[in-house]
């Protein structure tokens, strides 16, 4: 059985795994990243590892999904918003040459979706349309077990899709940069409820109390995830007018909500989306987690060299 490695490059976090063509993930190597450090910073964290790596396992073919806009086709990084010294970078060329092996790259929403689609929640489903909910909002959907891919420069940008004609987008009421700010309104004017004890004297980060504050039943962190789902339903109603995919998975930090957050998208996707449209998208929540971009890297070094 053949044997792959997939790479996560984010923002915060660096993952380096080893699988084999289940996407089961056998050896996993995690670095914390240090933003001033750069780009360089990260290329050598990821030199050290795959060395470590490749040194015990042989290798077919490397899969990575990265934090930002990448030309999947050449393996070149257009630009990291998040990380200075990424952009133009050939990272594709750059860890072949370290390797030996093809390496395959693609942004970190699509590889995400990829393996959701195939391993995780989407299993079974065609299409499947992914949804990550973190510092902002990025999506990818997988037809026929394949990443689709629009025309360059962009694809499946569903937290710039407006929900309005002033220019309010998805990523400005969803992400978790919105929700907190959201959460820091709100508690402002309720300093009583539930959600603003639990958040004491916190600073950042504010919308990871929304779950314990639920189940307090604080009806405040209700409206601030009711309101929340509300606005991402209406940025998936356009997804589901124009590709009506079988499943909607949500993924990412404001994910771990769980069941209120994904029953509340749920339910209000039905009341934007047409009646012919029937049945509607089943809303689920991710089932690989944070595994879901490394699980997705290892399906996409596995399908890809199999061209």
């Amino acid at each position: 059985m053949n044997r792959f490695l997939g790479i996560e490059i984010g923002g915060t976090k660096l993952q380096i795994v080893a699988g084999d063509e289940t996407a089961t993930i056998s050896e996993r190597l995690r670095f914390s990243i240090s933003p001033t450090a750069g780009a360089k910073g990260i290329r050598q964290q990821i030199e050290t590892g795959l060395a470590a790596l490749l040194e015990k396992t042989k290798v077919a073919a490397i899969g990575v999904g990265f934090g930002g806009p990448v030309d999947w086709q050449t393996g070149e990084i257009c630009c990291s918003h998040q990380i200075p010294g990424w952009s133009e970078f050939p990272i594709a060329q750059w860890l072949e040459s370290l390797s030996a092996v093809p390496v395959f790259v693609d942004n970190d929403a699509n590889v995400a979706a990829l393996g959701e689609a195939i391993h995780g929640a989407g299993a079974g489903c065609n299409p499947v349309f992914y949804v990550t909910l973190g510092s902002g909002v990025g999506g990818g959907m997988v037809v026929d077990q394949k990443i689709y891919h629009g025309a360059k420069p962009g694809e499946s940008e569903i937290g710039h899709v407006r929900l309005d004609k002033t220019g309010t987008i998805v990523e400005s009421r969803c992400s978790g940069w919105a929700v907190d700010k959201r959460v820091r309104a709100v508690v402002g004017e309720h300093p009583g409820c539930a959600l603003s004890q639990l958040i004491g004297s916190a600073a950042g980060n504010e919308a990871r109390f929304l779950k314990a504050a639920l189940d307090q039943n604080d009806s405040i962190a209700r409206r601030i995830v009711d309101e929340t789902a509300d606005d991402l339903a209406f940025g998936l109603s356009h997804v589901t007018h124009l590709f009506h995919p079988e499943k909607i998975i949500l993924g990412g930090g404001l994910s771990l909500i769980g069941e209120p957050l994904r029953a509340a998208v749920g339910g209000s996707l039905s009341r934007y989306v047409m009646e012919a449209f029937t049945p509607r998208p089943q809303v689920v929540l991710s089932q690989l987690g944070e595994d879901a971009v490394t699980i997705g890297a290892l399906e996409l070094a596995r399908s890809r060299s199999l061209k």
